[in-house]
């Protein structure tokens, strides 16, 4: 089931670190986003939304090759922290760490355009995607259990998301070629 992950009896949801293991090494700083994962209900909502923030404030200074190399990095680092804090939590893929959504959410934002309608959309299509898990992201979250697995299945729940967002525009903009509605690009 596809929602089975976020059930109260998974034990990736029932760990609740606070702000003291959130720092407590600079790796659960990462996965935990700074504390943004400590945050409930929904640590990944936060995370993404503590994203998307951050992601406003960079492209406000940095060019898309910076941009992506942000997310780069984030990727690769992340799957230190990711794996770390989730050996020293002792649950794989603990619902907060959120450096996965967050990074995730930048690749979503950096595939639309740089305003308020192309963040809002980056943030809502994400977290259909991140919650729904389709293939290949849905196969990753139930068998890859690790650093890598816990980035690597919300990285593809962000192509899905990009995806539809585009599907979604171009639909719009056939339908109603002169008003340019939503993202109004594709």
């Amino acid at each position: 089931m596809a929602f089975e992950k976020y059930s109260a009896d998974n034990p990736a949801y029932s760990v609740r670190p606070g702000l003291r293991f959130a720092f407590s090494h600079p790796l659960h700083a990462v996965a935990l986003f700074f504390g943004a994962g400590c945050l409930r209900p929904g640590p990944g909502t936060w995370g993404t939304a503590a994203g998307v923030l951050v992601w406003i404030v960079l492209s406000q200074f940095l060019g898309w090759k910076a941009l992506l190399a942000c997310i780069i990095a984030g990727f690769a680092l992340g799957v230190a922290a990711a794996g770390k804090t989730s050996r020293d939590l002792g649950v794989p893929d603990a619902g907060c760490i959120v450096i996965d959504e967050v990074v995730a959410v930048w690749l979503v934002c950096l595939m639309l355009p740089q305003n308020w309608i192309g963040w809002t959309a980056a943030f809502v299509s994400f977290r259909i995607f991140d919650i729904v898990k389709l293939p290949p992201a849905s196969w990753i979250d139930r068998n890859l259990h690790s650093g890598l697995g816990a980035m690597l299945d919300d990285l593809l729940a962000a192509v899905w998301a990009v995806a539809a967002v585009i599907v979604i525009d171009m639909l719009l903009n056939d339908l109603f070629p002169s008003s340019r509605l939503f993202l109004g690009v594709f």
